[in-house]
């Protein structure tokens, strides 16, 4: 390696200064003739392209409100960047959209329209039974995207803190209880 540097180096300095002079050239003075087309060609001329606009949703702003709050640890009643639980995240980012929910999970699995697993889409919440022990919802995530039937929502979890994380996985599709649409 160290000999293709020093060789490259070599060829650099080289050819930097090695130009030809000529000797005994007379100049000639060089013309440039241009005339004017009289057809038109603008209709060859691509048409400026339109930007795709995006219609942005009131389910893709308040995932984007929730996604700021992504790495916060965990912490049980938490709603600032300080720490966050499940409820809080979910009452936080829609309350910064003006969508009021309620600030538990377990009433909040009391809002809105039940929905089948394969029918939701962005916004929507998942609601789940964490323990065997519990007998009622105690946790909550809400949808940010549908993809290859894979379900992947972001939420507040007790080890790791605001994620994204997938309904495939094992865990949290045992503890999967239903979903519902609030938007």
């Amino acid at each position: 390696m160290r000999k293709i540097l020093i060789l490259f180096s070599i060829f650099l300095l080289a050819s930097c200064g090695a130009s030809k002079k000529r000797k005994s050239q007379t100049r000639q003075p060089r013309t440039v003739s241009v005339s004017a087309s009289t057809k038109d060609d603008s209709s060859k001329l691509p048409s400026p392209r339109k930007p795709k606009t995006i219609k942005r949703t009131k389910a893709d702003d308040i995932i984007k409100s929730a996604l700021q709050y992504s790495g916060v640890r965990y912490k049980f009643g938490g709603t600032t960047k300080k720490g966050m639980d499940c409820s809080g995240l979910l009452y936080v980012a829609f309350g910064e959209n003006d969508v009021d929910l309620p600030r538990t999970s377990y009433h909040m699995a009391e809002e809105g329209k039940n929905i089948k697993i394969k029918d939701v889409e962005k916004g929507d919440l998942l609601f789940f039974r964490t323990s065997r022990r519990a007998k009622r919802i105690n946790h909550v995530g809400m949808v940010v995207a549908v993809e290859n039937n894979e379900v992947k929502f972001v939420h507040a979890s007790t080890s790791r803190g605001v994620i994204v994380s997938s309904l495939r996985e094992g865990y949290w599709n045992s503890a999967f209880v239903k979903a519902t649409r609030v938007l």
